[in-house]
């Protein structure tokens, strides 16, 4: 059996074309980079094309400055039928001194498609270790917390005003 492909690491160079008004990494510019990351991620892992469901805790802790190496940590945590969550962990180095900070974590609930278009079955995650089943029942509670939170805003939902 063929060890699963349930990580990936990308290092991107933060350039002056990604920065804000404060010159600083536009939230945006990693916020798709962050889609890029866990697409590829769930992709490799699935073997098949796979779409973004839902984004979840996206706490920007510091700011990213241009000029810094910023790695984005991805795995595969939970995988149900078809879905699966993807976690991220983004690190800046500072490239002169070599000091790195966390400063980006987040979920996504990836979705993998038959040639259909339709979902379809995702490989059932093989955990190998203690830290990777902690990481999966973590990323069940997660999804349960999901569902309960969309079903009380569905309760809660009385639409947009006409205009």
């Amino acid at each position: 059996m063929t060890r699963q492909e349930k990580s990936l690491y990308m290092t991107v160079l933060m350039t002056p074309d990604l920065a804000n008004f404060s010159g600083h990494v536009h939230g945006g510019a990693v916020l798709k980079l962050l889609d890029q990351v866990a697409y590829a991620c769930a992709a490799r892992y699935c073997k098949t094309y796979v779409v973004t469901v839902s984004l979840d805790q996206v706490i920007f802790r510091e700011p990213i400055k241009v000029g810094e190496l910023v790695t984005f940590s991805a795995n595969v945590n939970y995988v149900g039928k078809s879905s699966m969550e993807v976690g991220v962990k983004v690190t800046a180095e500072h490239i002169a001194d070599g000091a790195k900070r966390h400063v980006v974590s987040c979920y996504f609930t990836m979705v993998s498609l038959g040639k259909d278009g339709k979902p379809a079955a995702a490989p059932p995650l093989q955990l190998e270790s203690e830290t990777e089943r902690r990481l999966f029942d973590a990323g069940k509670m997660r999804k349960e917390m999901r569902q309960e939170i969309t079903a009380r805003n569905k309760a809660l939902h009385v639409g947009m005003p006409d205009r």
